[in-house]
């Protein structure tokens, strides 16, 4: 434990597994401590200082799971949002994908009820209702949440008594979702348990998590951050699962956001399909079940760290411009961590209106409307939000007729459109 986390405000240290309780504990991994990730500011307030947590990743000798341990209060994370999943049209379409796999995959019918655990707009309930189902979404953040005509939303944290309540009030549901959320939620046993409380005897909880396998393999650190306090696989998911009288009877792997996990849980008498064991024998493959293999992702993570500031530098000595696409959660991390600060960055864009006008976390970065690129012509733009890549690029490939190039920071660097 480092000694100042002490005197931190808002913030705590858990000293146990969020999955199997063990305090069998190794860190292995150190980040750069870091503002909370969406801890935007106005420019009123940019000579005001803010406050670091710890960003160090812990093992579990017990059941091999990754997580935080230096948790931030999740009022001060969540109560106010500012990603707002229907800015993307990527993630629109791709939510859009999975609430018709589900679907299918569930045998869902109209009248059915779904609901969702940090729902955010609504945007994926969205798509169950057209199909005709009824719909609830549960969401502290108060700032996004939709008008109740368009989605009705419980304007709260979901817990096992908040799970008791909905089944009391609207019944049993068929699904239960909860897409790039578990990831976020200290007390998941609590959460599990108001799931298993909500389900229809033949309902499913479906969720979708950053895949730690792709984090790993493609080292997406930038993913660590305070919100998110687990970073799953497999193998101690379906331990977890199982604790809790429930099975995980299938999961899938996605490519949005760099890689990630879906999963179908059912009750314990559900039938388990292969892809469980399959992921979890390829997740052994690439060494899980040791932790030396995520020391050794450290040293990754420090060369890319050298390989991208060498080229930044070496621009900016030449006299180039340079600004940077996206103001995402993980460019906190990647920022702090990298040393990219106004010396090598002017400015960010972004395409979420709650965002323009405000100061990155920390680092106090200006956050921009996109059509700035347009106006100020750099020569260059970082791809804070790498991830989404390809849509951005062919979007703004020729903005002005410049010679402009974008430069992806992750999984590997390089540097595409634009024209020598």
């Amino acid at each position: 434990m480092r000694a100042e986390t002490a005197q931190l405000p808002h913030h705590h240290k858990r000293p146990t597994c969020r999955l199997c309780d063990s305090r069998a504990l190794d860190c292995v991994l150190e980040l750069t401590p870091t503002p909370p990730a969406n801890a935007l500011i106005s420019p009123a307030d940019r000579n005001r200082a803010q406050v670091t947590y710890p960003l160090d990743v812990y093992r579990c000798r017990d059941c091999g799971h990754l997580q935080l341990l230096d948790i931030v209060d999740p009022k001060v994370l969540f109560s106010h949002y500012v990603y707002v999943s229907s800015t993307s049209p990527v993630m629109v379409d791709y939510l859009r994908d999975q609430a018709s796999a589900i679907i299918t995959r569930l045998g869902l019918k109209r009248g059915d009820l779904v609901v969702e655990i940090g729902s955010n707009d609504g945007t994926l309930l969205r798509f169950f209702k057209a199909a005709g189902m009824r719909v609830l979404g549960v969401d502290p953040a108060a700032n996004i949440v939709p008008d109740p005509s368009d989605v009705e939303t419980i304007t709260d944290f979901f817990d096992a008594k908040l799970g008791a309540r909905i089944r009391q009030q609207h019944g049993p549901a068929a699904a239960v979702c909860a897409y790039n959320v578990c990831a976020h939620i200290d007390d998941l046993q609590g959460v599990i348990t108001g799931v298993k409380a909500l389900l229809a005897p033949g309902g499913h909880f479906v969720f979708e998590v950053g895949y730690l396998l792709d984090v790993y393999r493609k080292t997406l650190f930038d993913t660590i951050y305070h919100e998110h306090v687990d970073f799953h696989h497999v193998g101690p998911l379906r331990g977890f699962f199982a604790r809790n009288d429930l099975k995980l009877v299938h999961a899938e792997r996605s490519d949005i956001q760099g890689g990630a996990l879906v999963g179908y849980v059912g009750h314990a008498e559900a039938a388990e399909d292969e892809s469980v064991a399959t992921l979890v024998a390829e997740e052994r493959e690439a060494g899980f079940d040791k932790a030396d293999t995520f020391l050794l992702f450290g040293e990754r993570i420090a060369r890319r760290r050298d390989e991208l500031t060498a080229l930044l530098i070496g621009l900016k000595a030449k006299g180039k411009s340079i600004a940077a696409y996206g103001a995402p959660a993980k460019a906190t991390t990647l920022m702090y961590h990298f040393g990219i600060d106004r010396s090598l960055i002017e400015y960010v864009v972004d395409d979420n209106p709650i965002k323009q006008g405000l100061l990155t976390p920390g680092l106090h970065v200006p956050i921009l409307a996109t059509e700035v690129l347009y106006e100020r012509k750099p020569d260059y733009v970082l791809l804070l939000a790498w991830n989404f890549a390809e849509s951005i690029v062919a979007r703004h490939r020729s903005y002005a007729g410049r010679a402009s190039r974008f430069i992806v920071p992750l999984p590997d660097l390089a540097l595409v459109g634009g024209a020598d």
